[in-house]
């Protein structure tokens, strides 16, 4: 042990017995908290519970003005916690007066993986409150009690009812939490009012520092999903919506002034939104290790000085399901919190998957049917595309012989003439060697923008159809002991994907001209490769790719009926004969030109 670890140990041995000394309370102190804890017990022993609201003001010990003036928010400084409920059709709001926050958020329609409700947030480990300086003290709401001004209640319908909780400084100087909650709605309004506040001599050139953190607890099955797309998302006044990254930790500070913060989860989110703006915002996410705990998120952010005599900010909190329809809704571009993907797989997606889905959503099919019926309509929007792509792999088949011949006449050994020789020949015939990828590559859009859209569609979340039980979460009928770390079962519908994807390219590679060996083995690697990738997505994704990979097969192997080969190599002689002076296509252009490239270089590379 070094100079400098002893040195540290005799300093924290010394705090340790200081503080024991200095922070010791004094008789008078004593003699209050003895006085409280026997109204406390007082309370719990007459008629009157004390969870009601109403007895919240009575357990406050009364302190004395002479101590209001040397110590800020001196009454405030002890109490007892009381919770207070706010409740509608859609949420059940857990109210603290110890900070005068929000404790915890169920959502009254929906369960956890395990049945369990819903609740967003739960505990003192969640906290909410502003921070500022005044003389003697520097003031963190969160951990002060506030006087409830009204009973606890629920609400009902569609009548909207307050809830005001007070922080006093003095009788004419106080902080007011006003929260609203509407019947059947998300959102719970907060209007904070200070009053009289601007008279202290720190507070009317300073800013107010919003502090505001959350836990957020497991929910779903795969919670390595749950935390690798969960993200605090945020919009600023400009209206871009932005957010932190979902893999790993991060901290940012936002230049800009933010209009909202999203503290997201995969399928929840709890979006605060400011009237007046938040400025200089401070955001911070780190992953959580515990079992049942997904991520913490912390958001700092300057409000505007307390510098009127009565100053007030406007929030709004939406505590709610990342459902593309709700979120589009609200307004405010709250639906960005929802990953679409980018660029055209989000055109794709907003544009085109939505609205059909939403369609379909609203003739109360289960999700299962709603897919299959989903995934037939693109392959018939696709048809075209198929279709031109197999004539294409035709014309390619035929003229495999023809290929073979010039090959063994010219030889591996002159790889540039092998090249013009096949050119020539393409040329001749009419025939675009890429028409058959050209298709396919139009399509992948689409292939890529389900990839964003299954994961995270909250519709499919619980959602059961045939073995699978939750549509939104892998399906596991066969589990064991984790191996190499990553993998721990094995999902039925991935592995009917992966087959059906095997027997296609088999199909392919035996109904298609110019695969080399090589190619065919890649072909029938990759399929294996995705399905450890995919083995954990979500089953409906899978299911997606499954009917897809049928699709694709019984397309091709109609096609293939309808496909006569004389016709297309009666067609492509008839193309031989006609004259040169023919339009060229674009890309026969292109690769003559590239061929003409290649044989200067190849020319100056022998002159050297």
């Amino acid at each position: 042990m070094d100079r400098n670890n002893i040195l540290g140990f005799v300093l924290i041995f010394g705090i340790l017995i200081g503080s024991f000394y200095l922070l010791k309370p004094s008789e008078d102190e004593i003699k209050k908290e003895q006085q409280l804890q026997d109204s406390i017990k007082h309370a719990q022993n007459g008629t009157a519970p004390v969870a009601d609201s109403m007895k919240t003001a009575q357990l406050v010990p009364q302190t004395p003005d002479s101590v209001l003036l040397t110590q800020p928010f001196g009454a405030a400084s002890v109490g007892q916690e009381q919770d207070l409920i706010l409740e509608n059709e859609r949420l059940i709001v857990k109210l603290t007066n110890k900070g005068g926050r929000v404790k915890s958020v169920e959502l009254k329609e929906e369960k956890n993986f395990d049945g369990t409700k819903v609740v967003l947030f739960d505990g003192n480990e969640n906290r909410f409150g502003l921070e500022f300086n005044i003389p003697g003290k520097a003031v963190k709401t969160n951990d002060l009690y506030f006087q409830a001004q009204g009973a606890g209640f629920s609400v009902t319908g569609k009548d909207s009812k307050s809830l005001t909780m007070r922080l006093s400084y003095a009788a004419d100087k106080y902080i007011d939490y006003i929260y609203t909650l509407a019947g059947n709605d998300y959102n719970l309004k907060l209007d904070v009012k200070a009053v009289g506040l601007n008279d202290l001599m720190d507070v009317k050139s300073q800013t107010v520092l919003l502090n505001w953190q959350s836990t957020l607890l497991q929910k779903e099955r795969n919670v390595k999903s749950e935390r690798e797309k969960s993200a605090i998302y945020y919009r600023d006044v400009e209206g871009s919506v932005d957010h932190l990254s979902e893999t790993s930790d991060e901290e940012e500070t936002i230049e800009k002034k933010v209009n909202w913060i999203g503290f997201k989860q995969h399928f929840f989110s709890t979006v605060l939104t400011s009237k007046e703006g938040l400025s200089n915002s401070k955001l911070k996410s780190t992953f959580m290790t515990q079992d049942g705990y997904v991520k913490n998120y912390q958001a700092t952010a300057e409000l505007p000085a307390l510098n009127q005599p009565n100053t007030q900010y406007s929030f709004s909190f939406f505590f709610g399901p990342n459902k593309y329809k709700t979120l589009k809704a609200e307004g405010n571009g709250f639906d960005k919190i929802i990953n679409m993907g980018w660029g055209p797989m989000s055109w794709i997606n907003k544009f085109i998957t939505v609205p059909i889905f939403d369609f379909l959503d609203g003739f109360n099919m289960n999700y299962g049917i709603v897919i299959l019926i989903l995934t037939l309509f693109l392959k018939l929007l696709m048809f075209p595309l198929t279709y031109k792509s197999y004539q294409s792999m035709g014309k390619m088949r035929v003229l495999k012989p023809q290929l073979d011949e010039i090959k063994a006449k010219v030889g591996d050994d002159n790889p540039m003439l092998l090249q013009q020789e096949q050119m020539k020949l393409y040329k001749q015939a009419g025939v675009n060697p890429l028409g058959g990828c050209l298709p396919l590559l139009l399509q992948m859009p689409f292939t890529l923008a389900f990839f964003f859209f299954f994961p995270n569609l909250f519709e499919l979340r619980g959602e059961s159809f045939l073995w699978v039980k939750d549509l939104s979460t892998y399906d596991a009928p066969i589990t064991f002991p984790s191996l190499f770390g990553f993998i721990d079962h094995i999902s039925l519908m991935c592995v009917l994907m992966t087959i059906t994807t095997l027997l296609t390219t088999w199909y392919n590679n035996a109904t298609s001209a110019g695969a080399n060996n090589q190619m065919k083995y890649i072909g029938y690697f990759m399929p294996l490769i995705f399905f450890f990738v995919l083995n954990s997505f979500p089953a409906g994704l899978n299911y997606y790719y499954f009917l897809s990979a049928v699709l694709t097969f019984l397309t091709q192997v109609l096609i293939r009926q309808f496909v006569n080969d004389d016709k297309i190599l009666a067609k492509i002689e008839a193309h031989k004969k006609k004259p040169e002076s023919e339009k060229k296509s674009s890309f026969q252009k292109k690769m003559e030109d590239m061929m003409r490239a290649q044989q200067a270089a190849q020319q100056n590379k022998n002159k050297k």
